[in-house]
């Protein structure tokens, strides 16, 4: 049947955003999934006869995913480019899957059930790694996915949803870990089987991912890109109007004449800029807060259930602020966002660290963990993905999202696992690190990165040529 709609199908672009951001509620749920479970996992290990489990090993543990995050980030831009966006986040789905099954029973095939030692801590860090690569390629590939399906107008919204998406997972497995912890009786359920429970929970949303990825279309620039420009334009025609259509698809063949291009054809400057936004995302500290919030609640004084049910607070102060940057990065523009947060940032952590050097905790110390997670929330959070889907032109975008992505990664790692020894060596210091850094983040956005509000990614072609 002919198509004759010139409007646009919207029902079908939020379903097909809503498939896609699936993949960011994977990244929040299985990234903060160990923010419930680090304590009993670290029980369970403690107990091993024939090595010594150290803080320092357990942050490397508590943080292992993140090397296959690297791992993921790094080759998404082969996978995108190879198998193609929509088949690299079936890809990630069943690798999301597989860590499921295998973090929740380390021991399958080849070790005694609930028998601590040194050689299952690696096959556990091996199956955490497995959902890392998973992580990774989704971190990439569902923003690039979302930013080449949506019309300009709204791209900064629809990325934005996935951010809420990796918020929304974090709330979840919050709550899913606050549940299980109740479940048991004492802390040494959760060292025998708590901590596996919540690991396998993760099973479900990443089965439902990966089956109804097979309901949604490859993206229109991908097609044109492997030379499939009816297909394109058919997908093209149903998301914007048949009269939309036919100018993007004419912008998309202006841009696009083989399948890629050198990385630094636009230049070194687009390519930094994306490493940096990444670093920035991750040096503030932000997941120090989200993979740690328990721990960082009970130093405060908070009572084990009270500390879980701080956390969950938090997620919902989270959520809330995650939609105000929804509703407002394609009216502000990136550039405002950024910068308003990265202030917060500062206040919030600075006020933390005079706290800790008063030996002051309490409701105020939880105030500015909420402000400081708001501020990020409402600004670095979804901004940062909907930038680096959207800064790099076509056809150096899948090599350079994966640079970007890997970089945010290591930066992730290295943040993350430093953080147990830096808490123990002079907490208050630690938070004036992360605030130093959302300082230079703020001076960072304001000097170098060009503001990209309404504009087509087509025009990130002639945006970089002009510098």
């Amino acid at each position: 049947m002919k198509n004759t709609n010139q409007q646009g199908d919207m029902s079908y672009l939020y379903i097909i955003t809503g498939v896609a951001i699936i993949g960011g509620l994977l990244f929040g749920y299985d990234t903060a999934v160990i923010s419930g479970a680090e304590k009993g996992l670290q029980g369970f290990f403690q107990g091993a006869t024939d090595f010594e489990y150290t803080s320092g090993m357990h942050g490397i543990t508590a943080s292992s995913a993140l090397i296959g995050c690297v791992l993921g980030g790094s080759l998404s831009g082969i996978f995108a480019n190879g198998l193609g966006r929509r088949n690299s986040l079936r890809l990630a789905a069943l690798l999301f899957f597989l860590s499921a099954l295998g973090s929740y029973n380390p021991e399958f095939l080849f070790f005694k059930h609930g028998v601590p030692s040194f050689s299952l801590l690696m096959m556990f860090d091996f199956y955490r790694v497995i959902g890392g690569i998973g992580v990774g390629l989704a971190s990439a590939i569902c923003p690039m996915y979302i930013a080449e399906l949506a019309p300009a107008n709204m791209r900064g919204r629809l990325v934005s949803c996935n951010q809420f998406a990796i918020i929304f997972g974090m709330l979840v497995v919050y709550f899913i870990n606050y549940q299980i912890r109740e479940s048991l009786v004492d802390m040494s359920g959760m060292v025998t089987v708590g901590w596996r429970r919540m690991f396998l929970s993760e099973a479900f949303p990443a089965g439902l991912f990966g089956l109804l990825l097979f309901l949604v279309p490859k993206t229109p620039r991908y097609l044109v890109l492997t030379g499939q420009v009816d297909k394109a334009k058919t997908i093209l025609d149903r998301i914007n109007g048949i009269e939309t259509a036919k100018q993007i698809l004419i912008d998309i063949k202006g841009t696009i004449h083989q399948k890629s291009e050198p990385l630094l054809t636009y230049g070194v400057p687009v390519v930094v800029i994306g490493i940096l936004l990444s670093f920035f995302q991750q040096a503030v500290g932000i997941n120090v807060v989200l993979y740690y919030a328990p721990r960082i609640f009970e130093n405060m004084g908070a009572t084990g259930d009270v500390s879980m049910i701080q956390t969950v607070v938090m997620g919902v102060v989270n959520i809330i602020f995650t939609l105000v940057a929804i509703f407002t990065v394609d009216k502000w523009g990136r550039k405002p966002l950024l910068i308003v947060g990265s202030i917060g940032m500062m206040t919030g952590m600075i006020a933390l660290a005079c706290l800790s050097f008063m030996d002051s905790i309490g409701i105020m110390a939880l105030v500015f963990i909420i402000i400081y997670s708001a501020s990020f929330m409402m600004s670095w959070g979804p901004v940062c993905w909907v930038l680096i889907s959207e800064i790099f032109p076509n056809t150096i975008r899948g090599k350079a999202v994966a640079i970007a992505v890997a970089a945010q990664w290591i930066a992730n790692f290295l943040v993350s696992s430093t953080f147990p020894a830096l808490s123990e060596w002079n907490i208050g210091c630690t938070y004036l690190i992360y605030a130093a850094f959302a300082l230079l983040s703020a001076l960072f956005v304001l000097k170098f990165v060009p503001e990209t509000k309404g504009k087509t990614l087509e025009d990130m072609s002639s945006l970089w040529k002009k510098k």
